[in-house]
C-alpha cells in the first residue's frame, strides 16, 4: 500500500478522495489546502495542512501528492513546489502551454529523484492517448476531438479568477453539424469556433461592473477568444439550483484510408455524470504508475502517454493477460 497526498481540496480534491477510498492499495495521509477549517468538516483523521512549506512530521510519508487546483493559478506554481519534496500527478489543462509546464518539471523532478505526472484526466490524458492510437492506426489519416456537452473545470476556474466574479460554470457544446459531417467521413479543416460554442453563467459580485466581466471572459486567450462565447449573469440561487452537478464528456475522432482507399473511422466516447469524480479516479490511478515508475528508479516528468497500461491499473501483468487480453 502506497500513501497519498491531495493538494487542493475543492470539487477534484472531493472527487480524488472518493477514488482513493475505491482503491486498496493506496490510503490518502495528507491533505494540503487553504481552507483548513473549512476541510476538517470533511476529512476525518487524515492530518491537514495549509501548504507545503508547512512544518511536517517526519513521521508522515507521502509517496505521491496528487494537485487538484486549477490550471491557470494553482498547478503553475505548486507543481514545482511539490516535486521537490514528492512524487506529484496533476491535471493541468492549458493545452497549449504543456510543452514548457513539462519542460520545467521535468527538469526539478530529475534535480531531486521524483516523478512527475503531468496534465492527467480524460483531456489532455485519455483523450490524448486515443488521437495518438488513431494517428498510428490509421497514417495520413485526420483526427477530430469534440467535447461536451458539459462543464469545464478548468475555463469554469479561469472564469472565476476574472474579478467581480463569485461563482462561475462553463458549458462546452459541440456543434453539430461539424459531429455529423466527421461521422459521414468528410475530411474538413475547422476551426475551433466552427466545432464548439460556450456558454458562461456567472454569479457576479454585488455592485461588480458586468459589461467589463462579459469582456474579459469573451477576450481570455487560450480559453475564450478563438470560441463563439455566451456569458449569461444568474443569482447564486439559480446556480445552486440549475447548476450543481458537473456533467461532462466528449469524443475522439480518427478518419482515414486503408487498402485501395477504404474509408475507416475510429470513435471514442466519453460520457461523464460528475467531472470531477471522474477525474480524480483517473489521477489516483496515475499516481499508482507514478509510485511505480520510482520504485523502479525513474524520476522526471511523464504524460500519460508515456506510461504503459499496465502502471495505471491494480491488478498484476498475469491478471491483465488473463483477463484483459
Amino acid at each position: 500500500m502506497f500513501n497519498v497526498a491531495i493538494v487542493g481540496y475543492g470539487n477534484l480534491g472531493r472527487g480524488v478522495k472518493s477514488a482513493i477510498e475505491r482503491n486498496a492499495d493506496m490510503k490518502l495521509t495528507a491533505v494540503f489546502t487553504r481552507r483548513p477549517e473549512a476541510v476538517k468538516k470533511d476529512i476525518k483523521d487524515v492530518p491537514i495542512f495549509p501548504g507545503v512549506q508547512s512544518s511536517l512530521p517526519k513521521s508522515l510519508r507521502i509517496d505521491v501528492a496528487i494537485l487538484c487546483g486549477g490550471s491557470k493559478e494553482d498547478t503553475p506554481v505548486q507543481g514545482p513546489q511539490f516535486i521537490e519534496k514528492f512524487n506529484t500527478v496533476d491535471s493541468f489543462d492549458t493545452h497549449a502551454d504543456i510543452p514548457r509546464y513539462f519542460k520545467k518539471m521535468d527538469a526539478i523532478a530529475k534535480a531531486n529523484g521524483n516523478v512527475s505526472v503531468i496534465s492527467a484526466g480524460w483531456d489532455p490524458g485519455i483523450f490524448s492517448l486515443e488521437r495518438v492510437l488513431g494517428d498510428a492506426f490509421l497514417p495520413e489519416s485526420k483526427g477530430y476531438t469534440f467535447w461536451g456537452p458539459g462543464v469545464s473545470q478548468g475555463h469554469s476556474d479561469a472564469a472565476r479568477k476574472v474579478k467581480g466574479v463569485n461563482d462561475a460554470r462553463q458549458y462546452t457544446i459541440p456543434i453539430e453539424s461539424a459531429l455529423k459531417q466527421v461521422r459521414e467521413g468528410k475530411i474538413k479543416d475547422f476551426t475551433k469556433r466552427e466545432m464548439h460554442k460556450r456558454v458562461v453563467y456567472i454569479v457576479a459580485a454585488k455592485g461588480a461592473d458586468r459589461e467589463r466581466i462579459r469582456k474579459e471572459i469573451v477576450e481570455m486567450p487560450n480559453y475564450y477568444a478563438d470560441y463563439n462565447t455566451e456569458v449569461h449573469f444568474i443569482t447564486a440561487e439559480e446556480m445552486k439550483k440549475s447548476h450543481a452537478a458537473y456533467p461532462h464528456g466528449g469524443f475522439v475522432l480518427t478518419s482515414g484510408v486503408t487498402g485501395k482507399n477504404h474509408r475507416e473511422i475510429l470513435e471514442y466516447r466519453c460520457e461523464l455524470k460528475s467531472n470531477p469524480e471522474f477525474t480524480g479516479s483517473v489521477l489516483v490511478a496515475c499516481a499508482r504508475a507514478a509510485y511505480r515508475l520510482k520504485k523502479n528508479g525513474a524520476s522526471g516528468a511523464f504524460t500519460m502517454l508515456d506510461i504503459p497500461a499496465a502502471l495505471l491499473s491494480s491488478h498484476t501483468s498475469a491478471e491483465l493477460r488473463k483477463g484483459f487480453m
